[in-house]
């Protein structure tokens, strides 16, 4: 798959990659402009973003820097936490994830509105004995979850980016994160991700 090279991207280097996008068109721009306030607001919502995909898909959930959960945008700074189905990190229990950028600047020629947020592996927040990265995926990849604005249409996209396995873990959690890395490098987080793309432009 040819690497897709967008503005606000991080550049790929190294590990696998994704670009998971879901299109909903509409027949006049009037129509676009009110469906994308829904969607930003589906796009902030991250604690509800399970709700949105249903049974089956991870679990989402916003913490501030102090590692206590809040219920409201999402701020640079902040952290998610993600609750795959299956075992989760034997330290920390879940997976998580920190907000590295939200940026709302990058616009190509067709398009009229574009947010987006970067997310890293990270650390579990609010806990400073934990000393690993908390996370399948090693601490230079990237997931950027964007939505844009054309003249008659919607956009919900995630760009996955430097995907390689976090091996900086205990064994057993190294093990977890290998088996999950190669999954998604075989595809099937693509299929996850996809269905979080077209839930996010469904209502």
């Amino acid at each position: 798959m040819k690497i897709k090279e967008i503005p606000g991207i991080p550049r790929q280097r190294k590990g696998s990659f994704h670009n998971t996008e879901s299109i909903k068109k509409f027949d006049n721009p009037e129509m676009a402009v009110q469906e994308f306030i829904i969607l930003k607001n589906r796009l902030y919502s991250v604690n509800e973003w399970k709700d949105f995909c249903g049974d089956g898909f991870a679990g989402f959930k916003l913490y501030d820097s102090s590692g206590n959960h809040v219920d409201r945008i999402p701020e640079k700074g902040d952290f998610i936490r993600i609750d795959i189905p299956g075992p989760g990190t034997l330290r920390s229990g879940f997976d998580w994830a920190k907000i590295t950028d939200i940026s709302d600047q990058y616009t190509k020629e067709d398009e009229f509105e574009n947010i987006s947020i970067t997310c890293s592996p990270s650390k579990e927040p609010g806990n400073s004995s934990k000393k690993y990265i908390a996370h399948f995926y090693s601490s230079g990849a990237t997931s950027t979850f964007m939505i844009s604005r054309g003249n008659t249409y919607i956009k919900a996209a995630v760009y996955g980016r430097n995907e390689t396995a976090n091996l900086d873990a205990d064994f057993l959690d190294c093990i977890r994160n290998l088996v999950i890395a190669l999954g998604g490098m075989v595809g099937i987080s693509k299929i996850q991700w996809k269905r979080l793309t077209d839930a996010l432009l469904d209502f």
